[in-house]
C-alpha cells in the first residue's frame, strides 16, 4: 500500500485545456482523503487564480489546502519520492529525465515521446494503437456522473436539447461554428458552455453572435458531469466530457480541434465530423435532412446505438465507478528498481520496456540484456505448504511429495555434472582420506529431494527454504540439517557457513530474487575457491519465448523477477567471479512449436516423425524452455 510521499505533476500550460489540471487536483484530494501523503505541482501555473477556478468547477469536493501545493523546483529539491504521477499531456524529454531521477514514474494519458519509458502507464482515455499497450486502460476510473438517463434514445416530442462544450479553454474556437451548425429554431434548444478560466473568456462578439442566434451561453457549470443527463445530445471533442456523456447515456458527437484529437476519436470508436469548422458542417449534414432541416431520426438512432456499444466496451455500464484513480494508486507498492538488478546499470528508466500488463512492467537492460520485472504490488504467492501441494499439483498433476522419487533421481543426474567440476578424485565426489566430506548447500530445498540425492552421492548436505513446513520435514523426516529463511536477507548460520561450501545449488530459485546481483555476490562469498554454483531457471529464449515473447511474459509467474537466456549467462556470471563450465538446455516441448504444435497435441503424439523432427530441432537450436548452469568460482 502506498505510504508516500507521492507527487502529482499537472499541466497548467495555456492551450492544454483544464481537464488535466482538474483531474490532478481531484486525485490529490482523493489520496489525501485516503490518508496518503500526496502533493500537487503545476510547473506552468501562471496565477493561483487558475487553480482556484479549476477547483470551483469541481464543486464542493475541491477544498484546496495550500500545504498540498508545491512548486516544481521545490519538488525536485525535495529529492526521492515514493512515486511521481505525471499528468502532463505530453511530457518533454528533459523534464522526463529530471523526474525519473527522483522516483518511479506513472504516466496518466501520456502522449509524449517518452511514453514507452514510463515505469507504469494508466490510460483513462484510449490512446492511439501501439505495439506497447498501457498497463491499464480504464475509462471507468474517471470521475463519472451519478445522474444518468435510462437510454440513449432521443425524445419523441419537443425540441432536442443540445449542449456544446469544448472544455475549459476552447483554444480552436469551435464553440460558435458548432452551435450554429446544430441549432435550428423550434427544433433544438442549444446551450454553449464555456468554463472560462482566468484570462480565457468567450469574446464578446462571439457571445453576442450566439445570443442573437437564440443560443444560450453559460460561462461555467460546477460539476458539469452531473448536468449532462438533462441534455439529449452533447457536442464536444475527444476528452473527459465525451466519456462522461457515455456514462450518463447521452449521445455524444465529436468535432476535433486538430488531427491528433481526430485520430484519438476515431480509434476510440466515436462518431466524429472531422477537424475544425469542416467537422461542424459535416455534423449539420448528418443531423438534419436537407432542404427541410428536419431532424434525421435514423442518424440519431445510429448515433445512440454506437454510444451504447462504447458505454459497454469501456466498462461504463455498471453505474457510478466503484473505485477511482486514487483508490487504485493507494494500493500500489511500487517495486521498480532504480538500476538493472543484475549489472547495476543506471538509471533503469533508460532501459526499453518490453511489455506491460495490469500489475507489472518488463524492461530489458541495455548493457547486459537481462529482462527484469517491475511490479505495482507484491507477488500474490507465498512459499508455504499450498505452494508445494495445491499449486504444484495443478501444474504437474501430482503433489511435491508424490513426485519425490522422481525428483531424487533428477537430482542425481544434476549432481553428475557438478561432481565432474569439483576438485578431488576424478569423476567422484568422495573426498580423499585426509580431506573433509564435500559440503553442499541447497537454497530453496523445499522438501529435500536434492538433499537426499546429495547424501546418497557422498555429500554433507544442508538445506535452506522459506517454507516452515518444508524445513521441518527435512529435519524430522529426512534427518538432514536445514534452516528457514529468505536468502540472503536471512544469513546462513555462521557455524555452517564458516568452512565454506563445495557446491551451492538453486533449482528454479534464482529467478525469484528481486536483486539477484546481491545473491550472486553472497554465493561467491560462501563458496570455497574452485567451488561449484549450480542452478536452473526458465529460458527466455526457449520455444515459448521465441513464438511470442509477449505471451511468454504474460504467462510468466508473478514472482519471477528476472528472465534468463542461456547465451548471455556466461557473461553475466563472469562479472561476479564465476566461470561457466556447462549449460544444459532442458524442457523441450515440440508441442509448443507454432503451426505443427497443434498436430502434436499436449505431447500425446511422441512417436510420430513430426514430433521427433521438432525435438531434434529444439535440441540443436537450444529451444528448450528451461536450462541448467554449472559454474566454478574463479
Amino acid at each position: 500500500m502506498m505510504q508516500g510521499p507521492l507527487l502529482v505533476v499537472a499541466t497548467g500550460e495555456k492551450g492544454r485545456g483544464g481537464g488535466h489540471l482538474v483531474r490532478s487536483l481531484a486525485l490529490v484530494r482523493s489520496l489525501r482523503a485516503l490518508y496518503v501523503e500526496a502533493y500537487l505541482a503545476i510547473p506552468e501555473l501562471e496565477t493561483p487564480e487558475v487553480l482556484a477556478q479549476s477547483a470551483r468547477l469541481m464543486g464542493s469536493e475541491a477544498k484546496i489546502d495550500a500545504s498540498w501545493l508545491m512548486g516544481a523546483t521545490e519538488a525536485m529539491r525535495k529529492g526521492r519520492w515514493e512515486c511521481i504521477i505525471l499528468d502532463r499531456f505530453r511530457t518533454a524529454p528533459d523534464e522526463f529525465e529530471g523526474w525519473a531521477a527522483l522516483g518511479p514514474l506513472i504516466g496518466i494519458d501520456e502522449g509524449g515521446g517518452k511514453r514507452d519509458r514510463f515505469d507504469f502507464l494508466i490510460d483513462m482515455l484510449p490512446s492511439l494503437p501501439s505495439w506497447l499497450p498501457p498497463n491499464i486502460l480504464a475509462p471507468s476510473l474517471l470521475p463519472l456522473p451519478e445522474k444518468r438517463r435510462s437510454s440513449f434514445a432521443a425524445p419523441l416530442r419537443g425540441p432536442l436539447k443540445i449542449l456544446v462544450s469544448f472544455g475549459v479553454e476552447d483554444p480552436r474556437e469551435l464553440t460558435l461554428p458548432a452551435c450554429l451548425a446544430v441549432h435550428v429554431p423550434g427544433q433544438t434548444e442549444t446551450t454553449a458552455l464555456f468554463s472560462g478560466l482566468a484570462k480565457t473568456v468567450l469574446k464578446e462578439t462571439v457571445q453576442e453572435s450566439l445570443r442573437t442566434a437564440g443560443i444560450q451561453v453559460v460561462a461555467g457549470v460546477v460539476e458539469l458531469r452531473e448536468q449532462l443527463a438533462s441534455y439529449d445530445l452533447v457536442i464536444t471533442h475527444f476528452g473527459l466530457t465525451a466519456f462522461e456523456s457515455l456514462a450518463a447515456r447521452v449521445p455524444v458527437f465529436l468535432i476535433s480541434p486538430g488531427a491528433y484529437h481526430e485520430k484519438l476519436a476515431l480509434h476510440a470508436g466515436f462518431m466524429s465530423g472531422g477537424v475544425g469548422e469542416q467537422g461542424a458542417r459535416q455534423l449539420r449534414r448528418i443531423l438534419y435532412r436537407a432542404p427541410s432541416l428536419a431532424l434525421n431520426a435514423d442518424a440519431l438512432k445510429v448515433l445512440g446505438d454506437r454510444c451504447e456499444q462504447l458505454r459497454v466496451r469501456y466498462g461504463l455500464d455498471a453505474g457510478a465507478s466503484p473505485q477511482g484513480l486514487g483508490d487504485v494508486v493507494k494500493h500500489y507498492t511500487l517495486r521498480a528498481p532504480a538500476a538493472c538488478p543484475i549489472c547495476g546499470n543506471a538509471p533503469s528508466v533508460q532501459d526499453p520496456v518490453r511489455a506491460r500488463f495490469p500489475d507489472r512492467t518488463y524492461r530489458q537492460c541495455q548493457r547486459c540484456g537481462m529482462v527484469y520485472l517491475l511490479r505495482t504490488t507484491a507477488p500474490p504467492i507465498e512459499y508455504e505448504r499450498d505452494y508445494f501441494f495445491s499449486f504444484y499439483k495443478r501444474q504437474y498433476g501430482k503433489t511435491y511429495l508424490e513426485d519425490f522419487p522422481n525428483l531424487v533421481q533428477n537430482g542425481k543426474k544434476r549432481l553428475k555434472h557438478s561432481k565432474q567440476l569439483l576438485r578431488g578424485t576424478r569423476g567422484s565426489c568422495e573426498a580423499a582420506p585426509t580431506e573433509p566430506q564435500r559440503r553442499l548447500l541447497d537454497i530453496g530445498c523445499a522438501y529435500g529431494p536434492f538433499l537426499v540425492a546429495a547424501r546418497e552421492e557422498g555429500f554433507l548436505p544442508f538445506g535452506m527454504d522459506p517454507a516452515e513446513d518444508a524445513v521441518r520435514y527435512v529435519r524430522e523426516e529426512l534427518h538432514i540439517p536445514a534452516f528457514r529463511g529468505f536468502f540472503p536477507e536471512t544469513p546462513v548460520p555462521e557455524d555452517v557457513a564458516a568452512p565454506g561450501f563445495d557446491l551451492i545449488s538453486l533449482w528454479y530459485v534464482l529467478e525469484h530474487f528481486e536483486r539477484p546481483g546481491l545473491v550472486l555476490a553472497e554465493l561467491y562469498r560462501l563458496l570455497k575457491p574452485g567451488g561449484v554454483l549450480a542452478f536452473s531457471t526458465p529460458s527466455a529464449s526457449g520455444i515459448s519465448g521465441c513464438k511470442s515473447f509477449r505471451a511468454f511474459l504474460e504467462q510468466s509467474p508473478a514472482d519471477h523477477w528476472t528472465l534468463w537466456r542461456p547465451a548471455r549467462t556466461g557473461t553475466l556470471l563472469k562479472g561476479f567471479g564465476f566461470h561457466v563450465k556447462k549449460v544444459v538446455v532442458s524442457g523441450h516441448h515440440p508441442e509448443r512449436f507454432p503451426l505443427v504444435g497443434r498436430l502434436l497435441g499436449e505431447g500425446r503424439n511422441k512417436n510420430t516423425l513430426v514430433y521427433g523432427l521438432c525435438l531434434w530441432i529444439s535440441r540443436i537450436f537450444h529451444l528448450g524452455d528451461t536450462f541448467e548452469v554449472y559454474a566454478v568460482k574463479k
